[in-house]
């Protein structure tokens, strides 16, 4: 397909590498944020990235590959260790549990991935790519949580169910409507929200769940 042909070759080019790579990538962020993608020109990217529109190009052959690229660079940022260490008791269940949905509540509601999610839903039709990327990254981290739950069954810390769908009921208490909230411009949790939120969704977690273990 065209699409993957352009981002073969930005890859390929060691113009696209390092911090040049970088520096192109930010520009092209804060040009999206502050102007939407498609009001953005490859020349007001080149602009903010002081570089010339043929180094530009050279690096990425197209708006579109830009986009991607500023997806990819951010989702990364928000993908979590997918190796958890494994429960040994319902004390150390609920202490990785209540870390888990922190982290995950700070980096997803973090200003910057907020503007991601926005631009990347704006987007998502016409660059399914897009949407693409964030699925993968979400789905890494829900895979994460759901090996971890298994673990904890097969140590009989949590009762019997499918991994899947106690991970589902995890991050439906850990969210709510937040997420939503965040889109909608709703201000950022505080740190102390944050932690209050992944202690009672913890909490919610394991009665209901390891109820089924007794």
């Amino acid at each position: 397909m065209p699409n993957t042909k352009k981002r073969s070759v930005a890859r390929s080019n060691p113009a696209a590498d390092g911090t040049l790579s970088d520096r192109i990538i930010s520009a092209a962020f804060g040009a999206f944020m502050a102007r939407g993608y498609a009001n953005t020109s490859m020349l007001e990217i080149a602009t903010r990235a002081k570089i010339s529109k043929r180094d530009l190009y050279a690096s990425f052959p197209s708006k579109s590959d830009l986009l991607l690229a500023c997806i990819v660079s951010r989702a990364s940022r928000m993908r979590l260790p997918p190796d958890l260490p494994a429960p040994t008791s319902r004390e150390t269940l609920a202490t990785t549990l209540e870390a888990f949905g922190a982290t995950v509540i700070r980096e997803v509601c973090e200003r910057a991935a907020i503007s991601m999610y926005r631009l990347a839903i704006a987007e998502s039709e016409r660059s399914p790519d897009v949407a693409a990327v964030l699925n993968d990254n979400r789905h890494v981290n829900r895979k994460a949580l759901e090996q971890f739950l298994a673990l904890a069954q097969a140590a009989s810390i949590l009762g019997p169910g499918d991994p899947q769908k106690m991970m589902e009921q995890f991050f439906a208490l850990l969210w709510g409507d937040l997420l939503l909230s965040r889109l909608l411009g709703a201000s950022a949790p505080t740190g102390a929200e944050i932690a209050l939120r992944a202690t009672e969704a913890t909490a919610a977690f394991l009665k209901l769940c390891c109820a089924r273990a007794n």
